[in-house]
């Protein structure tokens, strides 16, 4: 099954979404929006406010209020990205010249700055304390993974749980938190927005571990990036980890270094490859995925249960 065609009784709020998401970066300065619709039209499978709709469906669902934390994560997620593009000098994204390359550093951080500030205003008509504590304190462990993401580049002695909460805080509390605070906003029950909460965070978990497996598995076209990148800029992976346990290969993968040629970095990523690193990292991924899956089995039973145990499923096979 497609992966749109999982969730296709929200199109129509999708939509919605989508028009929400151009209308929030609205700027009197053409520059600056030029710069925000950027990214955000180069697509996206837009998983944090298809998480904010799918949760709200337990609840008292109305999409002219829920799409304003739908809207409100997707900026969040695509500001962090343009400040990624900037921290890890990268000149490509879904395809596209990122926002840094297409123009230069300083209008990039700005721009993202921009998204970010949009994001909260628009929060601000969520007239719940619960959802703004939850979205600042989600936000500030969104840095901390950033500042801990920079601090790690070419740290090649760092462990399993260095990894695993630098993607906890990079990937996973986003979507998370896009559970919960859809299930919040759409006053769903108590007990109820916890499982959610938590189904976000084991559903996170394997869709950054699948990332960085496809890092080294799939094609330029279909990353649209090169393979390889993520090493290439110093971030140690689930894969990669793996792969040094083997002594030679890990002398080779310390040898990285940020322009270093491409058939070096080739060699390197087919030695990862053929290691079984890759089959490892996946059965961590799956490990996560079926502790999603169970919990999955105690929501009540709507469309937006199907939908989530298919996304969830999706999420873990997914090639690109």
């Amino acid at each position: 099954m497609k992966f749109k065609m999982m969730y296709s009784f929200l199109n129509s709020d999708i939509d919605i979404v989508e028009e929400a998401l151009e209308e929030a970066v609205y700027a009197d300065s053409a520059l600056l929006q030029e710069a925000s619709l950027h990214l955000l039209q180069a697509g996206g499978k837009r998983i944090r406010p298809l998480f904010v709709l799918l949760a709200a469906k337990f609840g008292s669902y109305d999409i002219h209020t829920i799409k304003k934390v739908a809207v409100a994560l997707e900026l969040i997620h695509a500001a962090s990205l343009i400040h990624d593009d900037v921290i890890d000098d990268a000149e490509i994204r879904r395809g596209k010249l990122t926002v840094k390359a297409k123009w230069d550093n300083r209008i990039a951080m700005y721009t993202g700055d921009y998204i970010f500030a949009r994001s909260l205003e628009l929060m601000t008509e969520i007239e719940k304390a619960e959802a703004h504590k939850i979205l600042a304190d989600t936000m500030v462990e969104l840095v901390i993974g950033e500042i801990e993401q920079i601090k790690d580049k070419y740290r090649f002695d760092q462990n399993l749980k260095d990894y695993l909460r630098r993607i906890k805080r990079k990937t996973a509390l986003l979507i998370s938190t896009s559970c919960e605070l859809g299930s919040i906003c759409a006053d769903v029950e108590k007990s109820l927005q916890k499982k959610l909460k938590r189904f976000g965070y084991y559903v996170g978990m394997s869709y950054q571990i699948i990332d960085d497996i496809l890092d080294f598995t799939a094609t330029e076209k279909e990353l649209g990036k090169p393979s390889g990148s993520d090493l290439l800029q110093g971030n140690i992976t689930l894969p990669v980890l793996f792969a040094m346990e083997d002594t030679s290969i890990r002398k080779e993968i310390t040898k990285v270094h940020e322009n270093m040629p491409r058939n070096e970095m080739d060699q390197i990523i087919n030695l990862i490859i053929r290691s079984g690193a890759i089959e490892r990292a996946r059965q961590v991924s799956n490990q996560y995925l079926e502790k999603a899956l169970s919990l999955v089995e105690e929501f009540p039973q709507n469309q937006a249960k199907t939908a989530l145990r298919s996304i969830a499923k999706y999420i873990g096979k997914r090639k690109y």
